[in-house]
C-alpha cells in the first residue's frame, strides 16, 4: 500500500462480516460473482467488489466458458501480505479513519450531494471540499468508500457496475 487513500476500502471490507467472507473466498481461489452470490448472498456481491477492485485489493481475468456458454469475469484477491509505505499528516488519516469507520448520518448526506455535483460537472475535489468546508483527503476518502464514486486524476468520477 502506498497511498493512505487505499486505506478506506481496506477498513471497509474488513469491518463488514459480509464482505470479509467475500475476501476469504477469493484468497483461496478465483470465483465469478454468480458463484459469490451463491456463497455468500447477492445483496453485497456488487458493492463488495467494486470496493475491492477500487482498492486493488482483487484481480480479474475472464473465465473460459464450456462450450455454448458465455465466459464471466472471475475474481481473486492480489495480496496475501500487507505492507504500508505512506507517509501523510495526523489530520488525514484522521480524516480517512473517519469515513471508513463511521455510520454518521451527515456523511451519507454530504455522499448525496457530493455525487449530484459530480454528475452536475463538478469535479474537483479540491472545489469540492472547498463547498462543504471539510478537507480534500475527506472527499477523496468518501469517493473510496462509495462503490459508484472513485478518485482519478484531480477530480471524482461515477463508476459502472462490475459485470
Amino acid at each position: 500500500m502506498n497511498d493512505p487513500l487505499e486505506i478506506v476500502p481496506l477498513i471497509i471490507t474488513f469491518n463488514n462480516s459480509q464482505y470479509k467472507k467475500v475476501y476469504d473466498l477469493l484468497a483461496k481461489q478465483w470465483m465469478t460473482q454468480e458463484e459469490l452470490c451463491n456463497d455468500v448472498g447477492a445483496d453485497c456481491v456488487d458493492d463488495c467488489l467494486a470496493i475491492l477492485q477500487k482498492g486493488n485489493l482483487i484481480e480479474e481475468q475472464w473465465r473460459m466458458p464450456e462450450p455454448g456458454k458465455t465466459p464471466a469475469k472471475e475474481y481473486r484477491t492480489t495480496y496475501s501480505r500487507f505492507r504500508a509505505g505512506f507517509q501523510c499528516s495526523m489530520e488525514d488519516l484522521g480524516d480517512l479513519l473517519y469515513v471508513a469507520n463511521s455510520t454518521d448520518e451527515d456523511l451519507r448526506e454530504m455522499v448525496e450531494k457530493i455525487e449530484a455535483d459530480v454528475r452536475a460537472g463538478m469535479t474537483s475535489y479540491n472545489d469540492l471540499a472547498r463547498k462543504y468546508q471539510v478537507s480534500p483527503m475527506l472527499v477523496k476518502g468518501l469517493a473510496k468508500r462509495m462503490p459508484n464514486l472513485d478518485v482519478k486524476g484531480q477530480g471524482l468520477v461515477i463508476l459502472g457496475r462490475p459485470e
